[in-house]
C-alpha cells in the first residue's frame, strides 16, 4: 500500500461540494430511500433492471465516468490509478471519484436513488447496502454479465458474495444460484497495530492477552493509552467495534435462517463481549475518545499516544508517513516502532469484513452504463488487479492477493491476506441502515457511560428485532 502510505488522508473539498446537496437532502428523503420497508424482497430483486451479457458498443466521444465514495485515501488512489491506467485502453474516458464525508455516504447515494436520478454512474456500496439497493431497483443485476466476462473462480467465494451477491441466505456464503449485483473494488479488514518498543516484538495472541498487555503498557508509560479503537456514533464505527468483540468471544449478531436477533446478540456470549468492551477495554482509552473514528485513531498512533490500536488496513497508510508521525523521521524508523498483526483470537477466530464493491446505477445513461461494464471487466483482470495492489489498492482476486506486487507493497498487506479466511460480515438485508443506526447509538451510549451496558445490548436486540419484524423479517 505504498501510495496510501505517502498520501495520508487527503481532503477533497471540490468533490465534496459537488455532492453536498445530496447529503443535505438526506433527512427529508429517508422515507423514500427504502431504508427498511423490505421493498419487494426477492421477487422484486429478480425483476429488477439487468445488465446485458455482452458489453454494448462504446462511444468514441469524450466521456466522464463518475463514481461516488466516501472521503478517504483510497478514493484518491482509485481516481489516480484509473486515469493513469484505464485511459491507456480508453483515452476518451475520464474517471472522476466524487466523495462525501463518511457519515453522509449512504444517504448521499440513496437520496439520489430515491429520486430515480443520479449524478454518478458507479456507486461504491458497503456490502450491507446491497439489499436496500436491489429491492428498490437502484442497481443493475450483473449476473449475465459476470457469467460471460468474469472468472468467478479467481476469487475467494466469501469476497465475491459479500461485495455483490443478493440475497444472502447465510451472510458471506457464495450461492451460485443467487444473482450478483456488484464486483469487488477494495478489500479490507482490521489490523492490530502495536508498539514494538513498548509491547515487544511478538503481538498478543489472544484477546485477553491483548487487554493485559495494553493495561501493563498504560501503567508503565504515563500519557500513553493502552488502547485506541473506533467508538463514534456515526457510520458503523461503534457497531463494528462491538461486533468484532462479539465475534471474538463466540457471539453472533443474529440467526440468519429465522431472522431472529433477540436472544442471539444479547445471549451470554454477547453480554460477555459488551462487558469486556465497556468495562475492560474502554478504561484503557484516552479521555474524550468516545467520538473517535478513523482519523482520531490514526492520530493517536502517529503521535505515540497509544500502545495498541485497531484500524482498517485501507485507512492505515498514513501511519508510515514521517510527515505525520512522531515515531520516526523515516519509514524504516517508524516500522522499527510499529508492528502490524492480524487480530488476536479468543473463543472464536473472526475478523470484521470491510471493503466495498462497485455497482452500476440503474439511472445512469446507457452509454455510461456500457462504459461502466467495460471498466469493471478491465479492472477485474489479473494484471490490472496486481497493478491496483502496487498502486495502493487491496485486491480481491486470490492471485493478486498472493502476488509479490501486493504482499511486498506494505507491512500490513500480509495481514489482510492472512485474514480473508477469518472474515465475518454483518446483516446483508434492506434494513441495514436502520439496524446499524440502532447499534451505533446504543454501543456509543454504553461506551460513554450514558447507558448501562446490559441495558444497551438488550435495547439493541429489541429495537433491531422490531425493525426486522415490521418489514417481514428482511425477506
Amino acid at each position: 500500500m505504498r501510495y496510501l502510505q505517502r498520501a495520508g488522508h487527503r481532503s477533497l473539498p471540490g468533490r465534496r461540494a459537488r455532492l453536498a446537496t445530496a447529503a443535505i437532502l438526506a433527512v427529508t428523503a429517508l422515507a423514500a430511500c427504502g431504508g427498511g420497508d423490505g421493498g419487494g424482497g426477492e421477487a422484486e430483486a429478480a425483476d429488477g433492471p439487468k445488465a446485458p451479457a455482452t458489453i454494448p458498443e462504446l462511444t468514441d466521444d469524450p466521456l466522464t465516468l463518475s463514481f461516488i465514495w466516501f472521503e478517504w485515501p483510497p478514493a484518491q488512489a482509485l481516481e489516480d490509478f484509473a486515469n493513469a491506467e484505464y485511459t491507456k485502453e480508453r483515452p476518451n474516458v475520464t474517471i472522476e471519484v466524487n466523495t462525501v464525508p463518511n457519515a453522509n455516504w449512504h444517504d448521499a447515494m440513496f437520496t439520489q436513488f430515491a429520486a430515480r436520478q443520479t449524478d454518478f454512474d458507479i456507486p461504491i456500496l458497503d456490502s450491507q447496502h446491497i439489499g436496500e439497493a436491489v429491492t428498490n431497483g437502484n442497481i443493475l443485476d450483473l449476473t449475465d454479465f459476470v457469467d460471460e466476462n468474469i472468472d468467478v473462480d479467481a476469487y475467494d467465494p466469501y469476497l465475491l458474495a459479500a461485495y455483490g451477491q443478493y440475497p444472502q441466505a447465510e451472510t458471506g456464503q457464495r450461492d451460485e444460484d443467487a444473482s450478483l449485483y456488484g464486483l469487488p473494488l477494495l478489500g479490507d479488514t482490521w489490523t492490530m497495530i502495536y508498539r514494538k518498543d513498548l509491547i515487544g516484538d511478538e503481538p498478543p495472541e489472544t484477546w485477553d492477552e491483548m487487554i493485559d498487555a495494553a493495561q501493563k503498557c498504560q501503567d508503565e508509560n504515563p500519557g500513553v493509552s493502552g488502547l485506541a479503537f473506533h467508538q463514534a456514533n456515526g457510520s458503523d464505527a461503534a457497531a463494528v467495534t462491538y461486533n468484532t468483540v462479539n465475534g471474538v468471544y463466540g457471539g453472533n449478531l443474529w440467526n440468519s435462517e429465522d431472522k431472529s436477533i433477540e436472544g442471539v446478540i444479547n445471549d451470554e456470549a454477547g453480554q460477555k463481549a459488551m462487558d469486556v468492551l465497556v468495562n475492560e477495554m474502554k478504561p484503557l482509552t484516552a479521555k474524550g475518545s468516545g467520538n473517535w473514528f478513523i482519523d482520531e485513531v490514526n492520530a493517536a498512533v502517529a503521535q505515540g499516544k497509544a500502545c495498541i490500536a485497531f484500524q482498517w488496513i485501507a485507512a492505515a497508510g498514513g501511519l508510515l508517513d514521517p510527515a505525520q508521525s512522531t515515531l520516526g523521521t523515516t519509514e524504516d524508523e517508524i516500522l522499527d516502532t510499529l508492528g502490524f498483526a492480524t487480530l488476536p483470537t479468543q473463543d472464536a477466530d473472526v475478523v470484521p469484513l470491510g471493503g466495498m464493491g462497485m455497482h452500476i446505477s440503474a439511472y445512469a445513461p446507457a452509454e455510461r452504463q456500457a462504459e461502466a461494464l467495460n471498466f469493471m471487466k478491465w479492472f477485474e483482470q489479473e494484471d490490472i488487479q496486481k497493478k491496483w495492489a502496487a498502486a495502493g489498492g487491496v485486491p480481491a482476486r486470490t492471485d493478486a492477493l498472493e502476488s509479490p506486487e501486493f504482499l511486498e507493497a506494505g507491512p500490513f498487506n500480509q495481514v489482510y491476506a492472512d485474514s480473508v479466511s477469518r472474515m465475518r460480515d454483518m446483516w446483508n438485508v434492506p434494513e441495514y441502515a436502520q439496524l446499524i443506526d440502532i447499534e451505533n447509538t446504543n454501543v456509543n451510549a454504553a461506551l460513554n457511560g450514558a447507558k448501562d451496558p446490559e441495558e444497551a445490548l438488550d435495547d439493541i436486540a429489541e429495537q433491531q428485532q422490531q425493525v426486522l419484524d415490521s418489514s417481514g423479517g428482511g425477506l
